[in-house]
């Protein structure tokens, strides 16, 4: 068996006359959702829970025009309440528990939920954002 080697991934190389290219959205998002710096994905995006680093260690690209605002928090709640709506309606109406019990482990599993997807929705956010040149992450000044 041939063992396969590790090759790490390449930063998007930015040129002032590519400005106008789309950059791969694709792996920006993955990168991004793993917190990861979307250019070269080695470096860490994040400097705390939520807090997005000025510019990435490894490839030095700058991320301070990130604009995720509200948009994390939105996805959020979306997704929980997509994903736990229908546990909540099938649970309780198959097997009818008793209340408190119930609402003490539907409130652990959405709070567990939202502290999991909150950091990656925003990584991919921020990715998002700079793979389509959005918010200054175009070389052109933010208006």
């Amino acid at each position: 068996m041939t063992q396969a080697t590790f090759a790490p991934p390449q930063p998007v190389a930015v040129s002032s006359e590519g400005a106008d290219e789309d950059r791969p959205v694709r792996p920006a998002l993955l990168r991004g959702w793993r917190r990861r710096c979307p250019n070269c994905g080695a470096g860490p995006m994040m400097r705390g829970y939520l807090t997005v680093r000025d510019g990435c260690p490894v490839c030095g690209e700058a991320l301070h025009h990130q604009r995720a605002d509200d948009g994390p928090a939105y996805l959020t709640i979306l997704i929980v309440g997509h994903v736990l709506a229908p546990v909540l309606l099938f649970s309780f109406t198959r097997w009818e528990p008793d209340p408190l019990p119930f609402a003490v482990a539907l409130s652990v599993g959405t709070v567990a939920l939202s502290l999991y997807l909150l950091p990656r929705l925003k990584g991919a956010m921020v990715a998002l954002q700079w793979a389509k040149r959005m918010h200054g992450f175009g070389g052109q000044p933010d208006v």
